[in-house]
């Protein structure tokens, strides 16, 4: 009995990042899928589920995902440290002050 390998059909389904009925209704309205959901979102008529639907869908293409900023200090600081100095007379004393620290 043969065991692994290729099967047709297997492994995760593909989740598209547009739900394919909103590019459909997108196509028919001639918009392009983003322009589409936010015409919805601000549609006052159209259902709260619907509207709650679209706000989420738009939501990763209108805004930036938050970061935690302390990781991106820390290596801001390093590498201000490692660069600390370059080129000058200071460079030694500098080095000497990192290590004892």
């Amino acid at each position: 009995m043969k065991r692994g390998g290729y099967r047709p059909g297997g492994g995760r389904p593909r989740k598209d990042a547009i739900p394919h009925d909103i590019v459909q209704d997108a196509n028919v309205e001639k918009m392009q899928p983003l322009e589409y959901m936010i015409a919805v979102m601000n549609d006052r008529t159209a259902d709260a589920n619907r509207r709650d639907r679209m706000a989420i869908a738009a939501a990763p293409y209108c805004h930036a995902r938050l970061v935690d900023d302390r990781a991106i200090r820390k290596r801001a600081q390093q590498k201000a440290i490692e660069t600390a100095g370059l080129g000058t007379a200071w460079k030694q004393d500098l080095e000497f002050e990192i290590r004892a620290n």
